[in-house]
């Protein structure tokens, strides 16, 4: 096949040449221990069982990165490495000790310092890039990484193998821009997302957020449409309340003629248009879409229990109610939204449901340990970057962590005197501590691969999440905070009680979204020309209570 003089592991047979050892493939053959058929081979000199390439056992050595005896990968002039130093070496060029060049590195000196392949003499890594003529470890197809990925992403981008159509070529460069090429071609080839995107490329002039709102959502097209919107190719939108409208329609097409009747309007009046102006202020979150998806569930399961007892929805009891409650206690809190609406459409009549009553806060922190945890936050570098950041906050200035994750870059400012936080309208003064932490996140936020950061402009989250262009899930960083031994819930109670207690009740109310009862004689209210806080007044507060906090916690 190949022309080259080499022994022969096939003979000529039905017309086919010679094969040499290079160019034989074993047939494709059930594998004895995943099942599939795959091309592999006979172990024990070709007399065992057949395994596929992935299943075939490897033996055991001691990796010459880790130490540990593991099954080797491959072997580098450094010694055995098993499979998973072998990724992760892959995966993080550093500097070679000799040539300063960063690379992969694959050899070692005498002196245990790490060396690159040009240095140790191995002879793929002093193979020159049939592109760019760098030299290198080279792909199997004789290209650098960087030019094996950009080969890649033009063939899948593309119909012909090299033109990628105008509308694709900034998520071509989003793509390609990646400092270190290896997650990324290890990505295109497990992950699912590349096969949409093949097929996204074949009608390039289709693509739109409706083309993709068609089919069923998944993980997978919603990473796609990430990356199209970080890539600037759609435009952005709320995709909370997005997904809201999309289940809603898919929702009520599988729902009865007679409960659309009663739904629709319950979810497009009394909680689609609730969603839709939260969205416009920016406050719709991924739990707020959860719980509103789950009310108008609720409405469906009750009107559909209502069928199977034979009851018309307006002639529902209170006994009716109680039954219901009694069968399905975990729904009463879900189902009030749709009660009420109902009641003051007075499509129901002589039923009452109220929420449970709330309890009053109960874990809360000795404020010796608050500070001592606020001090942690502060100066401990071995916590991670955004534990430190989100913990402060919450200790300093009683932040919930569902208001921290929306933080972006245009919340915060800096002007001769002090860093700002600006929360709703009034600037809070943030702790140099804290400032320069903050500071640090949006300059590793640059500093990132161009296909996993965030659009760092105005719009960059403080604490981005793993899909582009959101941000961080708040109960993912409450476990995180929680694994660190930084609870969240009684340290917020108690810097909340601590705020109350040093900081003017107007400050706390912007602080904390809470507003005052309107006094009763009318006379400090604005129409009547009473006083007012202004910013300044703010600034004051702030910069002479918690930030005096922040301060005494770090000496």
């Amino acid at each position: 096949m190949c022309g080259r003089i080499a022994s022969i592991r096939s003979k000529a047979k039905g017309g086919q040449p010679d094969i040499c050892g290079d160019c034989y493939q074993e047939p494709k053959k059930p594998c004895c221990v995943c099942g599939r058929i795959r091309q592999g081979q006979h172990i024990d000199k070709g007399r065992g069982a057949f395994h596929c390439s992935t299943c075939t056992p490897r033996p055991l050595r001691t990796c010459g990165i880790c130490g540990q005896q593991q099954p080797v990968k491959t072997t580098w002039p450094l010694g055995p490495v098993c499979d998973r130093c072998y990724r992760w070496r892959r995966r993080t060029p550093a500097p070679c000790s000799q040539c300063g060049r960063s690379g992969i590195l694959v050899g070692r000196s005498d002196e245990g310092e790490d060396l690159c392949g040009a240095c140790c003499g191995h002879q793929n890594s002093a193979a020159a890039c049939a592109r760019c003529s760098s030299t290198g470890l080279l792909r199997p197809d004789s290209l650098c990484p960087h030019c094996s990925l950009t080969r890649k992403v033009r063939s899948l981008l593309s119909t012909d193998e090299n033109t990628v159509p105008p509308v694709l070529e900034p998520l071509a460069d989003v793509l390609t821009q990646a400092d270190n090429p290896y997650p990324v071609l290890e990505w295109l080839r497990r992950s699912p997302v590349s096969t949409l995107l093949a097929s996204l490329a074949q009608e390039p002039t289709k693509i739109s957020h409706q083309t993709l709102d068609a089919p069923p959502p998944n993980n997978s097209m919603r990473y796609v449409r990430d990356l199209l919107v970080t890539a600037g190719i759609l435009p952005r939108r709320d995709e909370n309340f997005a997904r809201l409208e999309i289940w809603l329609a898919r929702t009520l097409t599988q729902l009865p003629a007679h409960h659309v009747t009663i739904i629709r309007p319950f979810a497009e009046w009394g909680v689609v248009r609730d969603a839709r102006r939260r969205s416009t202020r920016g406050r719709y979150s991924l739990g707020a879409y959860k719980g509103d998806c789950r009310d108008i569930r609720s409405a469906a399961a009750f009107l559909t229990w209502l069928d199977t007892q034979n009851i018309q929805f307006a002639s529902l009891t209170q006994t009716d109610l109680d039954l219901w409650l009694i069968e399905h206690p975990t729904m009463r809190s879900r189902i009030i939204p749709f009660l009420r609406w109902a009641k003051a459409r007075n499509l129901t009549h002589g039923v009452t449901l109220h929420y449970p009553p709330s309890r009053s806060p109960e874990h809360f922190q000795p404020e010796d340990l608050l500070h001592r945890q606020l001090h942690r936050c502060l100066h401990e570098a071995t916590l991670p970057l955004e534990v430190r950041i989100s913990g402060a906050l919450v200790r300093l200035y009683a932040l919930p962590l569902s208001r921290i994750v929306e933080l972006t870059a245009d919340h915060f400012h800096r002007d001769a005197q002090a860093t700002y936080l600006t929360f709703d309208r009034h600037p809070m003064v943030l702790p140099p501590a804290l400032a320069h932490l903050i500071e640090t996140q949006f300059s590793s936020l640059h500093g990132a691969p161009a296909h996993q950061r965030q659009l760092h402009d105005a719009t960059g989250y403080l604490l981005p999440g793993h899909s582009l262009g959101r941000p961080r899930i708040s109960m993912g960083l409450a476990d995180t905070l929680r694994r660190y031994e930084l609870p969240v819930r009684a340290a917020r109670n108690t810097a909340m009680m601590e705020a109350i207690t040093d900081l003017p009740p107007a400050v706390v109310a912007d602080l904390f979204g809470l507003t005052p009862p309107p006094p009763t004689d009318g006379l400090n209210s604005p129409a009547a020309g009473g006083p007012t806080t202004s910013p300044p007044a703010t600034h004051r507060a702030l910069r002479s209570g918690r930030r005096d906090q922040a301060e005494s916690s770090c000496t």
